[in-house]
């Protein structure tokens, strides 16, 4: 059995890991872009930088990029970073391509065409296609139009044959294409003299991040962040790891993490978007124990923000945006809202601020 570890100090050092309790930084000294940023709805990478103390509304429009990486949702890097990012987010082997591509990888496995080949061929059809700038709905009618039938589906919702979703969108990088900023529906884009890394630094091993920001974790948590069979991660795990015991679970986390992990709570509020990456990890029950709870913070459709009070997921918020005013709208899940007033309404002016509009108060619920 491996050191006992506390569950307030897993979401200590998880926040401080994801510098939850910074008031200031640069995208350079941003650890969370290593990892890459969910930019999922308008409260979504820039507000997940904001809260982590970068000054959004001074950061260069070249600096960062949007990409669709882990689990094919949109994510935000440091441009610089791509070619090492390109590397570290592609699948290990065929067995985990073929699970990240979810119900397309049956039709290829019956046509014989293994997950990654079919990976690179889609890759090498979309850099022929996108030369400038391009909708995606018009790169998957073209794409689709040069791709042989194992690699298509017919879309009801479309009344179209297209190609399936995922195999599209994890062969973007791949072909060295990007995500125009803020562009919905998606505008995709050649990367300027953009070519994957051979094999990516540690710094942005998805194993190792995922360690870093969620530590302590199992494989099992690793594999499910990053949509992935369990025995390819453990395959993977890394040697330089030290074992501790969470609430009875055996668990893991990287030796030069082990002198952090008994710091206890972060004395700190935010207002995390709703796919923050505090709220990424698997041990959903570590986050919310209340499966009540838990069902509204991770609903199927529509996910509110979270409420961080000194590590603790201490309720939900949604946004009401009238013109150029915003209320936010706050669950509380405890009764001691006077505590946390101040701080509760200094993070909802910043938001205003990130929104550009003018806060028009919290109105408080439970």
């Amino acid at each position: 059995m491996g050191t006992v570890i506390t569950r307030d100090q897993v979401l200590g050092f998880r926040v401080r890991a994801q510098q939850l309790d910074r008031t200031e930084g640069e995208l350079a000294d941003t650890v969370v872009l290593d990892a890459g940023v969910q930019d999922t709805g308008p409260d979504g990478g820039l507000w997940a930088l904001a809260v982590r103390g970068v000054d959004v509304a001074a950061v260069a429009g070249h600096e960062l990029a949007t990409a669709w990486t882990i689990r094919g949702a949109p994510h935000l890097y440091r441009r610089m970073d791509l070619p090492a990012v390109a590397a570290a987010v592609a699948p290990f082997s065929d067995a985990d391509a073929g699970k990240r591509i979810f119900d397309a990888a049956k039709p290829l496995k019956a046509a014989g065409i293994a997950p990654l080949e079919a990976l690179d061929a889609v890759a090498a059809v979309m850099r022929s296609v996108v030369t400038e700038p391009m909708v995606k709905g018009e790169v998957s009618a073209r794409v689709s139009a040069l791709m042989d039938a194992p690699y298509l589906r017919f879309c009801r919702s479309c009344d179209a044959t297209h190609l399936y979703e995922m195999p599209f969108r994890l062969a973007a990088l791949r072909a060295g294409l990007e995500l125009q900023a803020g562009t919905s529906p998606p505008v995709m884009e050649p990367i300027p003299g953009f070519e994957a890394a051979a094999e990516p630094p540690d710094q942005y091993d998805v194993i190792r991040t995922c360690l870093r920001m969620f530590g302590p974790s199992t494989p099992k948590h690793v594999a499910g962040y990053l949509d992935s069979p369990v025995k390819e991660v453990k395959d993977r795990w890394p040697s330089d790891v030290v074992e501790v015991t969470v609430e009875g679970e055996r668990r893991w986390v990287l030796a030069s993490d082990r002198d952090t992990l008994t710091a206890g709570p972060a004395r700190t509020t935010r207002l995390l978007g709703p796919y923050d990456l505090f709220l990424q990890a698997k041990d959903r029950h570590l986050l919310v124990d209340d499966p009540a709870r838990a069902k509204v913070l991770w609903p199927v459709l529509g996910r509110p923000g979270a409420v961080l009070v000194d590590g603790e997921v201490a309720g939900t918020w949604r946004p009401r945006k009238s013109g150029t005013r915003l209320k936010v709208q706050v669950e509380l899940w405890r009764d001691d809202f006077a505590s946390v007033r101040d701080a509760l309404t200094e993070q909802a002016e910043r938001l205003a601020a990130f929104r550009q509009v003018q806060l028009a108060g919290i109105d408080v619920g439970s």
